[in-house]
């Protein structure tokens, strides 16, 4: 992923955007052939450098995982277009500038542990219900042996992901002057489309840091 500097995102914001993303993509390393395996799915983030999240105990990825106990997940977010009259810088004209797209990227680079005992397994479940489910609604999870789940817990396994690296990108016209921002910032709020509210939000805040960045160095 090719990152500039202007769109690279500091540890906080790549940090609140998998806490609050919560889905993405688990990718293996790849095979012989150089493909890995995607898996989709949810996870639950500690905000600094842990992941869990549990998978069907059939899913081919397991193999992989377990020649080789390294993967990335990876999210995207608070995608947008950019149509070509927003982006256009003097002198091109409304008709003849460039669209371009907006978005969050983080693609984190992590160690694999397995998890099979079922205790440990219930533990990320509870963990994964608290996050998406506080509201409560469901019986206890455990591996009590009359446990509601219990007779569950062996069709799924769980991992935990230890980040190691990660590249992050935020997307949002960080080489665009601020008056071209607040232009699309507004341009963002009359569409009103989605993911149009959560990219105006990511555009002026690091809008404003910027200003902040500015004032302090002057």
């Amino acid at each position: 992923m090719l990152i500039h500097p202007h769109d690279a995102a500091t540890d906080d914001e790549w940090r609140a955007a998998l806490f609050a993303k919560d889905f993405g993509q688990l990718i293996s390393a790849a095979d012989e052939g150089g493909l890995p395996i995607v898996v989709p799915t949810h996870f639950v983030f500690d905000g600094h450098d842990t992941i869990e999240l549990h998978l069907a105990s059939p899913n081919p990825v397991w193999a992989r995982l377990e020649a080789t106990p390294r993967a990335m997940l990876t999210i995207v977010d608070a995608y947008v277009y950019i149509p070509s009259s927003w982006n256009a810088v003097p002198p091109r004209t409304a008709e003849t500038g460039v669209p371009t797209s907006y978005y969050v990227s983080v693609q984190a680079t992590c160690d694999v542990e397995i998890v099979d005992d079922e205790d440990a397994i219930a533990a990320i479940l509870r963990r994964q219900l608290g996050h998406f489910q506080p509201g409560g609604g469901h019986a206890p999870v455990d591996a009590e042996p009359d446990g509601a789940y219990t007779k569950l817990l062996g069709a799924i396994r769980g991992i935990k992901l230890t980040v190691t690296e990660v590249r992050a990108k935020l997307k949002y016209g960080g080489n665009r002057t601020a008056e071209q921002r607040t232009a699309i910032a507004a341009s963002l709020a009359d569409r009103s489309g989605p993911f149009d509210a959560e990219a105006r939000d990511h555009l002026l805040r690091r809008l404003r840091k910027n200003v902040e960045v500015k004032l302090v160095s002057t």
